[in-house]
C-alpha cells in the first residue's frame, strides 16, 4: 500500500509506504514552502486539518 498527500497550492506530493512517512515528508515540505510564500508576498493558509481517504489507482 502506498499513501500519498494532496495538498491545493502546495509545491509537492509525497507518496512513501506508511502513513508516518507521508506525514514526515509532508511536513517537511510545507516547512520549506512557507518560507517562499512570505518571500512572494504571497499569504501563507491558515492551517487545518481534514482526513479522507481515496483508492490510489495507480497503486
Amino acid at each position: 500500500m502506498r499513501y500519498r498527500v494532496i495538498l491545493p497550492k502546495s509545491v509537492g506530493v509525497p507518496a512513501a509506504t506508511t502513513r508516518e512517512e507521508v506525514v514526515k515528508l509532508m511536513d517537511e515540505a510545507i516547512e520549506e514552502h512557507i518560507p517562499v510564500l512570505r518571500e512572494g508576498g504571497m499569504t501563507v493558509p491558515v492551517p487545518h486539518s481534514t482526513e479522507e481517504y481515496a483508492e490510489d489507482e495507480a497503486a
